[in-house]
């Protein structure tokens, strides 16, 4: 397939662009294989100058037209939940322009997407694939515990299709019994070690679940493998994301839970978090209800509360505690699944770590907790990621599932606004990448796709870019101050609030808070000596809500 057979009309004159809270411009719009480009005529004051305004095309998320008369306006609905309109002359050339447009945003073969195409000069095509490597990860565990070792049993992705080549799992299970407890978990996904609680060396693990099916099959090496985990008078936690009943009834059609009997160390505690369609569709409701400026107070109240985003977000947190619990307050160790452990699974075990650990709420910690945790942990984000938020969008496998993640670390930083080294803008870039980016890091569904596409050989990585000097220092938290103690969010329904940052971010100017924050970088900058904390302080209490929390030191 060529990028020209999709392109039915290449260039279009005065096309009008507008959005939302800017000026409209008019100018040429050109249709490139990724890029949608409009350069601005010159002339006048207002607009003395070319400008040049690009979207890549992969952004797009929907496109609706509209013909009146001689011209046609057409809307385009982003995945960054940016709108933009496009008021072009000529009945045809609209319909061929909205035509191109859809066509380019559904390829679907990642190897004609944009980031094997992208070569800035200032990366180099291996900088930043290798920068979080598992191997180093399991040194760090290996000099606190030999009770861990880190297999290659899935060198070549035959064990478990979604899982990365090296995974860490109890010294004393060998490769053979790995095998054999892969075939009893759904899709191969038997657990491993997500992360080791260096405190008290208890474990979190992670999984999918159990093929015990109707006559409730057993498989000694899964036992075994999980006995392996505890000592004879410790017991641990199965944390199932699923209801009892979406649990028993997996069990009719193969799945299942683990047995009691079979697992007495392991007590089961089922804490629902919804995937799939629901969340989805909670997530466009959200989006749909911001957008809408007609909306009286009582009737935008309602609509927040019928979306149940905020909900999702309590949920997970909730979650998340609990697991930190078991671990931090009961000294247990934890094994956390749904069904296919890709999704809500992950969800948890990324929010346990931001909670207990860190150096996951550094900068380079968090990327590193990304990587492991999401990337190669196997999340699908060429499925989950596929649409947004647009509710014409046929919906088949697509979930925000990392956007919920996102908006709960988000939580985070706004109760505990000295503890993360990284502020909104990293988070905010992050989704924006997800869905549509120039770099490599989310592409495909897991490390077995992305070797087959040859990913880290033929793009550039998210990280590299994240890193450089320049960069850095845009994402970095200027209120940062590290904290060696577990955070314990609140989850009262007063404590969640909704993300404006994201979901006003294209609808409401951020210009003032913008430089507030700029201004306060600047104070820390030139105060940043010993005894000034103090001034962060006030600072960061002035600017924020007077009921937030400030940083808990229990």
């Amino acid at each position: 397939m060529e990028f020209s057979e999709l392109i039915k009309t290449a260039t279009v004159e005065n096309v009008v662009l507008s959005c939302v809270g800017l000026p409209a411009v008019k100018g040429t719009l050109c249709i490139t294989s990724h890029h949608l480009l409009l350069s601005s005529c010159p002339g006048g004051d207002a607009q003395p100058s070319t400008l040049e305004l690009w979207l890549l095309i992969r952004n797009v998320d929907a496109v609706e037209k509209r013909l009146t008369g001689s011209s046609g306006t057409i809307t385009l609905h982003c995945k960054d939940l940016k709108v933009l309109q496009l008021e072009i002359p000529g009945t045809e050339e609209c319909l061929n322009v909205a035509s191109s447009i859809e066509a380019l945003s559904s390829v679907d073969s990642v190897m004609m997407m944009y980031p094997f195409f992208y070569r800035p000069q200032s990366l180099k095509l291996e900088e930043g694939w290798s920068l979080f490597p598992l191997q180093r990860y399991f040194q760090q565990i290996a000099s606190q515990t030999n009770r861990w070792r880190l297999s290659e049993v899935n060198q070549d992705f035959t064990t478990c299709p979604t899982y990365p080549p090296a995974v860490i799992v109890p010294a004393g299970v060998d490769d053979d019994s790995l095998k054999k407890a892969s075939r009893y978990r759904q899709g191969g996904r038997f657990p491993v070690l997500s992360y080791y609680h260096r405190e008290n060396g208890t474990a979190l693990l992670r999984s999918s679940q159990p093929l015990t099916g109707p006559n409730r099959k057993r498989c000694r090496e899964d036992e075994r493998l999980l006995g392996a985990v505890l000592d004879e008078e410790h017991r641990g936690f199965v944390i199932d994301t699923r209801s009892a009943q979406a649990a028993k009834q997996a069990r009719m059609t193969g799945g299942g839970t683990e047995p009691k009997s079979s697992y007495p160390q392991w007590r089961r505690l089922h804490r629902p978090l919804e995937r799939g369609r629901p969340l989805q569709e909670s997530f466009m409701k959200l989006v749909e209800a911001c957008n809408d400026s007609s909306l009286s107070m009582d009737r935008w109240l309602s609509r927040l509360e019928s979306c149940r985003w905020l909900s999702h977000i309590k949920a997970a947190l909730s979650t998340a505690c609990l697991a930190a619990q078991c671990m931090d307050r009961e000294e247990s160790s934890v094994l956390v699944h749904g069904a296919e452990g890709t999704d809500t699974t992950l969800l948890v075990t990324a929010l346990v770590q931001v909670i207990l650990d860190p150096s996951c709420r550094t900068l380079l910690g968090f990327q590193g907790l990304l990587e492991r945790e999401w990337i190669e942990a196997g999340h699908p984000f060429h499925l989950r990621c596929a649409r947004s938020a647009t509710p014409q969008a046929r919906l088949k496998q697509e979930a925000p599932l990392f956007l919920l993640f996102l908006d709960c670390v988000w939580q985070l930083s706004r109760q505990f606004p000295f503890s993360l080294e990284f502020g909104e803008h990293l988070l905010l870039t992050l989704f924006d990448n997800a869905y549509a980016s120039a770099y490599g890091t989310f592409l495909c569904n897991n490390e077995k796709e992305r070797c087959l596409c040859k990913v880290k050989e033929s793009t550039h990585s998210l990280w590299a870019w994240l890193n450089q000097p320049g960069e850095k220092k845009k994402y970095l938290n200027p209120l940062y101050s590290p904290n060696p103690l577990v955070i314990w969010p609140s989850v009262e329904p007063q404590s969640i609030q909704l993300w404006q940052g994201l979901f006003f971010r294209w609808i409401r100017s951020s210009q003032y808070l913008d430089e507030a924050w700029a201004e306060i970088q600047q104070l820390v900058e030139s105060n940043h000596l010993p005894g000034k904390e103090s001034r962060g302080l006030s600072l960061n209490q002035n600017l924020s809500n007077p009921t937030a929390q400030t940083e808990n030191k229990r």
